[in-house]
């Protein structure tokens, strides 16, 4: 496989990863394209000594990093979001998503962040304690598979969350929000009775803001760059640590997060 086909079999990934990084769909395939024109203008930034994958995170995590592409979030508005995002530090957070979003070892891991091995396993336990400690919310889970649908309602309320509604298509899901206004919705992408949970969350998000954490088999066919496109994206079959990731930043990046019960 040439170098350039084997880039391109990495981007959904990276783009996913970005998205989880940055908070916005538009801001990290903003930083993915900025990593690529890098790479266009100096090849040698893959180095050839190095796992592709690895080499093109660290890119990524270069050009991040650097600050370089402005992204303007309105949640940055609110004090308490951006504190909770402040909290973790820069290679903390990196860390940990590279190791629980995208699967990296440890070694893998220090290798993108240019740490040791324990440098790289600190920084993980850094940002599980700021997660440990992140506000409570309650959650709306739009899933079919009742197994499925378990396994989410165990992972989120052992992070401390709630769960406000089950559903399994997209009327359910409406109709869950007649007496809910949770803080997060989970949503699978194909449902039950063929609706789509992508039209469910659209449905919702027209009442009222939330953030959303779409669940697929597929996540290559949703990080294309053709819409519509979700800013968080989990892979079945999901690990506990990779939805613990991206929940954490979905809330981290969304002022409107709030305490149970609040």
């Amino acid at each position: 496989m040439s170098v350039s086909k084997e880039l391109y079999a990495h981007l959904p990934y990276l783009r996913r990863f970005a998205r989880a990084l940055v908070g916005t769909r538009e801001g990290g395939d903003a930083h993915v394209l900025a990593t690529l024109e890098t790479i266009v203008a100096d090849p040698r930034k893959l180095e050839a000594n190095e796992d592709l994958r690895i080499s093109l995170y660290k890119q990524f995590v270069a050009v991040w990093a650097s600050g370089a592409i402005a992204q303007p979030d309105p949640a940055f508005a609110d004090d308490e979001a951006r504190r909770r995002l402040d909290a973790i530090a820069l290679k903390p957070r990196v860390a940990f998503l590279l190791h629980a979003l995208e699967g990296f070892d440890l070694e893998q891991v220090g290798d993108t962040l240019g740490v040791s091995e324990r440098a790289a396993a600190d920084f993980i336990d850094v940002a599980n304690a700021e997660i440990a400690r992140q506000i409570a919310t309650e959650v709306l889970i739009i899933e079919d598979e009742p197994l499925i649908a378990h396994d989410l309602r165990s992972i989120v309320e052992e992070l401390g969350h709630s769960v406000v509604g089950m559903a399994r298509t997209r009327r359910e899901a409406v109709s869950a929000m007649a007496n809910a206004r949770p803080g997060l919705i989970l949503a699978d992408i194909q449902l039950a009775d063929g609706s789509s949970g992508l039209d469910a969350v659209n449905d919702i998000l027209d009442a009222f803001a939330t953030p959303v954490i779409f669940v697929t088999a597929y996540p290559e066919r949703f990080l294309t760059g053709a819409p519509p496109e979700p800013a968080f994206l989990v892979t079945k079959p999901f690990s506990v640590d990779s939805l613990k990731a991206v929940i954490s930043q979905a809330l981290f990046f969304n002022r409107r997060s709030h305490r149970r019960g609040a």
